[in-house]
């Protein structure tokens, strides 16, 4: 029976694992992941799931024995933060050069140094090249349904691939709204049984996995990883028409707000979605044409897709909470840049880093960021690249 309870994001994801019910969970608590292992261990203790719960020494740990359920053929997942996704980091190159369909839950944090257990992406953002199917979400809600469709997505036999479901830390993973949840019942249909094409411990089919590969097959080998996860996109959309087919909720790579006729655009991913919202609402009310652009879908890079939505706008900005030290720009600006690149389309756009270590992003911010789109537009050509967003001194 489908209900309607408030949730944390951090509850949503636990439920959706519970629901889930995966044979192998195994985890290391971290702020602000925590409440995700404690409800789940609770689930454990009170026999609501029959999974095996490995409490290990450490992140790398975690993801290490992760690893070795998924190659015995049973469905397994785990969650992290920051610097916890950082000490995973040889290990989700493991798990996806060997193509194997863990779901991992990782609530954005900042990462260390100096010491902040708050929000930005610079941990998801961070692991960008791993390899790794990345999805973010905007609230509770897309987190407990991005949590399901992950399985889904991660174990079709055309893309065995890990996926990473990002969430803001504290913003989302700590504040509780509406979440509507579907019967137990409905989430096993949906998501199948788990039909592993990896199983070491088949000894009717014995195989190796993890072996040595020479320069001779290499290329070839992580060609193929690479193939997988551009051909990902399809099934990601697939799956998202499904569910929102089967329970009124349909989800695709990118989400655009007022876009069709807005001749500025904000584009971000995660909770500032929600925020940037509210500011395009009030400039439609002062007869200003703002849109807005939501990247739920980072990894594989929605090209097509995102040059699409914005082939019309005259300015658009990239927000994002992340910076990448030494390069032209953060990482989201410099990926929609070479998108927009390679499918010809132009448009002015700058960069605004945002919201590091946890600090706040309020709408009267972000509708300077409007303002400032409006005398690019105007302009037509942008005075300022790089931007920083309510940085003390920055003039």
């Amino acid at each position: 029976m489908r209900k309607k309870i408030g949730l944390t994001g951090d509850g949503a994801a636990a439920e959706a694992m519970r629901q889930i019910d995966p044979e192998v969970v195994a985890v290391y608590p971290i702020t602000p992941q925590t409440e995700i292992v404690e409800r789940f261990a609770e689930f454990v203790a009170e026999g609501l799931v029959q999974t095996e719960l490995i409490n290990v020494e450490s992140e790398h740990s975690a993801l290490s024995a992760c690893c070795g359920s998924s190659m015995a053929g049973v469905r397994t997942m785990t969650c992290t933060s920051a610097q916890g996704l950082a000490l995973m980091h040889e290990m989700l190159y493991i798990a996806a050069g060997n193509r194997l369909p863990i779901v991992m839950v990782n609530v954005n944090r900042t990462l260390s140094a100096p010491i902040n257990i708050h929000n930005d992406q610079s941990d998801s953002l961070g692991s960008r090249d791993a390899g790794w199917i990345q999805l973010y979400c905007e609230n509770p809600q897309e987190v407990y349904d991005t949590v399901i469709q992950a399985v889904r997505i991660a174990e079709d036999h055309q893309v065995m691939l890990p996926v990473m479901v990002c969430l803001d830390g504290f913003i989302v993973s700590h504040n509780m709204e509406p979440v509507e949840l579907l019967d137990d019942g409905e989430v096993k249909e949906f998501i199948g049984e788990f039909k592993p094409r990896l199983n070491l411990l088949d000894t009717e089919r014995p195989i190796t996995a993890g072996n040595l590969t020479l320069p001779e097959y290499f290329f070839e080998h992580k060609y193929a990883q690479v193939y997988a996860l551009e051909q990902s996109k399809e099934k990601i959309e697939e799956v998202g028409r499904e569910f929102g087919d089967r329970f009124g909720r349909r989800y695709g790579l990118v989400e655009g707000y007022k876009l069709d006729d807005a001749e500025i655009a904000v584009i971000t991913l995660g909770s500032m979605a929600g925020t940037a919202r509210v500011a395009v609402d009030a400039l439609r009310g002062e007869g200003i044409k703002a849109g807005l652009l939501k990247m739920r879908c980072y990894r594989p890079f929605p090209v097509q897709e995102l040059a699409g939505a914005l082939k019309n706008i005259r300015a658009a900005a990239v927000m994002e909470k992340a910076v990448s030290p030494g390069a032209p720009g953060p990482a989201v600006f410099s990926d929609i840049i070479a998108a927009l690149y390679r499918q010809s389309v132009r448009i002015n756009l700058i960069s605004y880093v945002a919201g590091l270590g946890g600090r706040d992003v309020p709408v009267k911010s972000i509708h300077r960021v409007y303002e400032h789109l409006q005398k690019v537009a105007a302009s037509g050509e942008p005075d300022r690249i790089l931007n920083y967003l309510d940085l003390r001194g920055w003039e």
